[in-house]
């Protein structure tokens, strides 16, 4: 049995996580972004420095053992960090700037399984390094949203906020703590151990009780505590958006847990997925890159749940068109023409997709199991087709036949699939 979280990804379901990022990759590449594939395990640091030991996969969601040399080790739980640690490492803060990276893969967290959740899952991450311009924010979101939309979803809903500079984040936090803390045992076990290490994650809560507090109390959103340059910058997201007609709404609860974020705020929703409709979300992260002990490199970006994503395909109806069978199906009709087949097959590959049986079959039972394999055409070689040096094809759509030599069946089969 696969580790509990996990699963076998085969078939149907494989070939539609691939369609979904080889869309991400068409839409982010268009905009300039170059692939980048970072190990799946880092030192333990860059998650604690860069994510934040205060937050909730720090403390409890990461896979963290030793190595023989005794080294602390974590499986990536999120892949920002990550990849500000290779912008760092490979000099690309002297690369025409912003950089803009892309990257696709498994993470890893310690959560409770449920659906479209798991322990190991996939995610695509993107990343502009270098500048602080607000367009860059937009772009983001845009890139984000385009992904979604490129798919074929229609019920997206753009969520938009800002969690303020640093100083503008303090105050709200000494506001939080402020307000809370007299009404500190009525919260979930979880909020009152925020309620010390990260007020601002109680806003997003999954408890109904904490919720029904937050409410009861009219606490104040972030949004009200921004500075003048938070602020401005968020109008100047608000402006972009509009003038490119992305559909957005203010969400003035919309916090994002990880320390590395300031200022912008975002997230893509899907109505028909369930409570959990967030597809992806991001926002800047200005100071993670002096986190992880390099200069000051502004960032934005964002990441998206490929198992979320299909599940909201799903919800909508999406049908990956069927998958395409062999080009050829070798049959071998006597004993002496089962190692024929393979010679043949591999004459013809790699330009043509060719299967073929290992044992000798009747003509009906071949074209039986040639259709089975969705085939586009079937190959006889019996005993006057080895003595000749030919095979005689079968176009299963149609029934026509047709006998060449070996060295015409690559030229045939190319122009009659074209």
């Amino acid at each position: 049995m696969a580790v509990r979280g996990t699963k076998d990804l085969f078939g149907r379901e494989l070939r539609l996580h691939q369609h979904i990022v080889a869309t991400a990759r068409q839409v982010l590449e268009a905009a300039g972004a170059i692939e980048l594939i970072t190990p799946i395990f880092e030192e333990t640091q860059v998650f604690e420095k860069g994510v934040g030991a205060a937050t909730d996969i720090v403390r409890k969601e990461m896979f963290t053992f030793q190595d023989r040399g005794g080294r602390s080790l974590t499986l990536r739980p999120e892949g920002t960090a990550s990849m500000v640690r290779a912008y760092l490492e490979h000099g690309m803060k002297v690369w025409p700037q912003p950089v803009r990276l892309w990257m696709a893969g498994p993470m890893f967290r310690a959560e409770r399984p449920q659906k479209g959740r798991y322990r190991q899952f996939h995610q695509v991450n993107y990343e502009a390094l270098g500048s602080e311009s607000p367009i860059l924010d937009a772009e983001a979101i845009v890139l984000l949203y385009d992904s979604l939309k490129e798919l074929g979803l229609r019920r997206l809903s753009v969520k938009l906020s800002s969690v303020g500079d640093p100083e503008d984040r303090a105050r709200y936090n000494a506001y939080l703590r402020e307000v809370l803390t007299p009404y500190k045992q009525a919260l979930s076990e979880d909020s009152q151990e925020r309620l010390e290490l990260n007020p601002m994650r109680i806003l997003d809560s999954k408890s109904e009780k904490d919720q029904a507090l937050l409410k009861e109390l009219g606490v104040k959103p972030m949004l009200d505590f921004l500075g003048e340059e938070a602020r401005a910058h968020l109008k100047a997201v608000e402006r972009h958006l509009s003038r490119l007609q992305v559909p957005y709404e203010l969400e003035p609860a919309l916090v994002r847990g990880l320390d590395y974020y300031v200022r912008t705020a975002f997230e893509v929703h899907h109505q028909e997925i369930g409570a959990q409709s967030a597809l992806g979300g991001g926002g800047r992260y200005d100071g993670l890159s002096e986190l992880l002990g390099g200069p000051r490199v502004p960032g934005v970006g964002f990441a998206f749940g490929v198992e979320r994503v299909a599940l909201a395909l799903e919800a909508e109806g999406f049908a990956l068109p069927e998958e395409k069978g062999p080009d050829l199906y070798l049959i071998p009709l006597l004993e002496e023409a089962v190692d024929e087949a393979f010679y043949v097959a591999e004459t013809l590959r790699p330009r043509l997709r060719v299967e073929y049986a290992l044992t000798p079959k009747k003509p009906g039972k071949g074209v039986e199991e040639a259709l089975k394999r969705g085939a586009a055409f079937a190959g006889f070689l019996g005993e006057e087709e080895l003595r000749a040096g030919e095979l005689t094809l079968k176009r299963l759509a149609t029934g026509e036949q047709v006998r060449l030599p070996y060295q015409e069946v690559a030229g045939f089969l190319l122009a009659a699939l074209a």
